[in-house]
Formats: structure tokens, C-alpha cells, sequence
């Protein structure tokens, strides 16, 4: 099983790197395009429950993958990413299906995500964030990448910005006719019901919930104007270490672990979000379990980690986070919590976990990888014809 390399998590550091956009700095290109690049994609404001129906919504599958605008004006192609910087050189195979499938002079906003036989694979899309361009050219052969397209800003001559999304919508779909296997267009529908059944059937091919969209809102950039419903489960971690806050010797993130069915603890993920008072409170809180030194620790290799080890943890070299203090302060693996979480990216949580409780009535040898909720694949075919 794999670990993660760092905090945040691989997802975390290349959702600064990738969906928010740490390509190289350039100036986008000048195109002949009613609304230029760049522009700041439209957001989504977490909500716990799905909204119902209201005679004004329309209801996506949410997409685990890299935001991106899609600028075409003829043979000039410009991928921005959610933080306005260009994909381009990461997602040569998508610059060519833009080319190939897309109308002449566009805008589109949608999604760049990565197939694994009928999964989306988030750790094989990150790889792609890569220095070396002989590496982003073997794995756009081996494993391309595919755009998911779900608005339309501009067509043509016409900046579509200030349309209602239930026209953009229409629109998007007669622009996407001649699409293929690299552009899919997202499915909708009208039903809250069957909203309901997408996002827990949908989940098993690696989409992590669903958009909610007003059908008569303009398009409003870097703004929260959609809402989005996520999967939250919990389990129970052992927390068997932690990372200091970078304003100093308070806690900054607890390193959480479970154990395999051959009795190892891997490490899982992070627990992020505490308050300053509370960070200073659970350095008291866990002073009795810190370890002198790794010797006996069950994540003692760590420490002789690099580049090359293939089970990479908190506190190896990682690339996401170069020059970046990974250290952490080793506890013994006594302490049990309870953690929120959306859902699993292979062996780790997806994103930070989210802090509920204590379990003291927990031992750390029950929390393994069987408590896990494991989801029922789909088919992603289904989906993208829908």
C-alpha cells in the first residue's frame, strides 16, 4: 500500500499545484475570442444535503479531477487552470482533442480527469504534473487524459457569460456534437430523486458527489454561485504522530494510520482544521505519548526514506512539497480518534480528514481497513453517455 508524502496529502499539494494551478507562470496567448483568458472558473459552496427541486435547478455529477477553461481560437488552444495558469504542456493529448473536436473559436469550462478502466484515478491524473516533458509525453500515450465539458462562456463570436445557465447548457450541448472520446459532455438532470440515486451510485466509479446549478444565473467567475453535496463517512484512526504548526510548537496536523490484515499500520491521511487555542491544548494532550526518537515506532523507516522508496510517507522526500520541513513528532500508537471523511483515493483519505472525537473505548488494534465503506463500482461509460 501506498502512503502520502506530505502535508497536506499528494491530492492536497497538487490541488495547490494543479487545480490551483502551479503550471509555470506565463502570460496566456492574445486570442481573437469574446472573452479572453484568463478567467476565474466559477465556484461551488459545500452544503450537507442535496437542495430540492425548486422548478430552477439542474443536477451534476461532480468530477474529481483538475478544473479547467478550455480557450479555442482555430489552431490556438489555451487550457487555464483554476488558478488561471496554463495546463498546456501537462495535457498535450487534450490540446489536440480541443483541436479535433471543439468548434473553431470557443470557451469552455469544465473538468480534466484520467480513466483507469472504469474508474477515474486521481493519483494516475496527479503524476502528470511533472517536470520532465519526455515523462508528460509517455504517460499522454499510455494513459490519456479526457475533458469533461459542463459550460459554455463564449461560442464564436458570442461572450455568453451574462446568459442564463439553462441556455448555456442547450448551447453546449449543439457545440459538443462533433465530440469524441477526449471531450464527453457531463450528463444533468432536473429530478432531485434522481440526483439522490446519482451520488450514491456514482461514487463507485470515483466521482465524489453532486453539482447543483440555477438554471437562471449568468456566469459568475471566482464566485461561490453553485453548491455541492459530498460524501462524508468516519472511521476510527490511530494517530500516531504529528506535525507542528508552522507558526510554531503547536500541533499542526495529527498523522493518522490503520492497520492492514498483516497487522501493519499504514498511514492514511492528516487532521488539519483545529483552532490556535485548541492546537496548544493538544500539544499537552499528547505530551505523555511522545516517542523519544522513532526506534520502536511502527513508521521508524521513514526517517531513510527518498525519492525512490516505493511506500512514500510523511516525512519522506516528496515532490509536491520540495524544500518543505515534512518532520513530525512520533507518538505511540495508543490514541484512537474518530475522523469525517468524503471518501478513499486508493489506500488514503482523499483530502484532510476532518476531526469528531476521541475514542477511548476504541483499541488501536481494531482500527484496520475492514470498518471502511466500501462503495459499488459503476460503470463510467453509463455516466458519460447519460
Amino acid at each position: 500500500m501506498s502512503g502520502l508524502p506530505g502535508d497536506p496529502a499528494p491530492a492536497e499539494a497538487v490541488a495547490g499545484a494543479a487545480k490551483k494551478g502551479a503550471a509555470p507562470s506565463e502570460p496566456p496567448p492574445e486570442m481573437d475570442l469574446p472573452v479572453p483568458p484568463p478567467v476565474a472558473p466559477m465556484l461551488a459552496k459545500a452544503v450537507r444535503t442535496l437542495p430540492a427541486q425548486d422548478g430552477t435547478l439542474l443536477y451534476e455529477p461532480k468530477w474529481d479531477g483538475f478544473r479547467c477553461i478550455v480557450f479555442r481560437d482555430r489552431d490556438t488552444v489555451y487550457l487555464g487552470s483554476r488558478n488561471e495558469r496554463p495546463f498546456n504542456r501537462y495535457f498535450p493529448e487534450i490540446v489536440e482533442a480541443v483541436r479535433r473536436e471543439l468548434p473553431e473559436r470557443c470557451v469552455v469550462d469544465g473538468e480534466i480527469v484520467l480513466r483507469q478502466g472504469q474508474i477515474l484515478d486521481f493519483d494516475a491524473l496527479q503524476q502528470r504534473i511533472h517536470p520532465a516533458a519526455s515523462r508528460v509525453r509517455l504517460l499522454a500515450e499510455r494513459t490519456p487524459a479526457t475533458f469533461v465539458a459542463f459550460d459554455l462562456l463564449a461560442l464564436g463570436e458570442e461572450n455568453l457569460m451574462e446568459t442564463p445557465f439553462g441556455e448555456r447548457r442547450a448551447r453546449l450541448i449543439e457545440a459538443l456534437a462533433g465530440a469524441g472520446d477526449r471531450v464527453r459532455l457531463t450528463p444533468v438532470t432536473e429530478s432531485d430523486e434522481r440526483a439522490g440515486e446519482w451520488f450514491e451510485m456514482f461514487e463507485g466509479a470515483g466521482l465524489d458527489g453532486i453539482v447543483v446549478k440555477p438554471t437562471d444565473r449568468p456566469y459568475e467567475p471566482d464566485r461561490r454561485a453553485m453548491l455541492k453535496v459530498k460524501h462524508e463517512r468516519t472511521a476510527d484512526c490511530v494517530v500516531a504522530g504529528y506535525r507542528e504548526h508552522k507558526s510554531g510548537a503547536i500541533v499542526g496536523s495529527l498523522l493518522l494510520g490503520l492497520y492492514d490484515s498483516a497487522g501493519v499500520l499504514h498511514h492514511v491521511g492528516v487532521s488539519a482544521a483545529f483552532p490556535m487555542q485548541r492546537r496548544a491544548e493538544l500539544v499537552h494532550e499528547l505530551r505523555p505519548y511522545v516517542m523519544p526518537d522513532l526506534r520502536g515506532h511502527p513508521w521508524s523507516s521513514w526517517a531513510s526514506q527518498d525519492e525512490s522508496t516505493a511506500q512514500r510517507m510523511p516525512g519522506a522526500v516528496s515532490r509536491w512539497s520540495a524544500g518543505k520541513n515534512l518532520s513530525f513528532v512520533p507518538l505511540m500508537p495508543r490514541l484512537v480518534v474518530e475522523v469525517a471523511y468524503d471518501h478513499m483515493e486508493g489506500d488514503r483519505f482523499r483530502h484532510t480528514a476532518r476531526f469528531r472525537r476521541w475514542r477511548t473505548d476504541r483499541t488501536p488494534e481494531s482500527c484496520t481497513y475492514e470498518q471502511l465503506e466500501r462503495p459499488v463500482g459503476y460503470n463510467l461509460d453509463d455516466i458519460l453517455t447519460r
